[in-house]
Parts: structure tokens; C-alpha cells; sequence
């Protein structure tokens, strides 16, 4: 594949990833009044969950072709989760005193994330 290809192909997973994230984000903060961003969390949680079986399907023998594993991996989880909004999450809970939030929210994020991307990759291998 040339590297226009793989542009567009990461574009396109991008594209959709951000838009699923965006709808996900807004309907989950909708619904938690609360200063924790639940959205972020969960987008990040699921797209950690994602990658795992993805990678764990392939570790199984599963065939996958270079650019679907680039359009979901690359494009559709880059594009759903985001780091920088994380950050700055963490950020305007820092500034805004809610240290316990901060602490619940960076600590639960990489440990919800790691075992995620653990229990899904376990998932995929079965």
C-alpha cells in the first residue's frame, strides 16, 4: 500500500472513531451531573477494551489484512479515544481543587484501561 492509501484509510477509521467518541461523551456526561468526566473514561475504557480483542484476534491466527488492522487500530482507536482531552481533564480537575477526582479519575483510567485491554485480549485468545 502507498502512503496516500494508508493516510485515507486512517482518516476514514478516524473520522468515525471521533464521531462515535463525541456521541458517546455527550450522552454519558448528559446523564452524570458530576465533575468526573465520564464520558472520556469510558471512551477510553471501551477503546482499550477494542484494541485488545483486535490484537488478541491476531495474536489467535486470525487473518486480518494490513488495512483493516490500520483503519481500526491506528484510525477508529486513535480517532475514539483521546489523550489530550484526558490531560486536560485531569488539568481542570487539578485547578478546580478536586483532588480526589483527579486521583480516581487518572488512577481508574490506567487501571480500567490495562485491564481492559487485558481481559479483552484474554477474551479474543479463547
Amino acid at each position: 500500500m502507498n502512503t496516500l492509501t494508508n493516510i485515507l484509510i486512517v482518516g476514514a477509521g478516524s473520522c468515525l472513531g471521533g464521531m462515535l467518541r463525541y456521541l458517546v461523551s455527550r450522552a454519558l456526561q448528559g446523564v452524570c451531573h458530576t465533575p468526573f468526566p465520564w464520558g472520556t473514561f469510558a471512551v477510553n475504557v471501551a477503546g482499550c477494551f477494542i484494541i485488545g480483542l483486535i490484537f488478541g484476534f491476531i495474536d489467535k491466527g486470525c487473518q486480518m489484512s494490513d488495512s483493516l488492522k490500520l483503519f481500526l487500530t491506528v484510525g477508529f482507536c486513535g480517532g475514539f479515544t483521546t489523550f489530550s482531552t484526558f490531560m486536560n481533564e485531569n488539568y481542570l480537575l487539578f485547578s478546580g481543587s478536586n483532588h480526589i477526582a483527579l486521583l480516581l479519575y487518572a488512577l481508574g483510567s490506567m487501571v480500567a484501561g490495562f485491564l481492559a485491554i487485558y481481559g479483552a485480549y484474554y477474551l479474543a485468545r479463547m
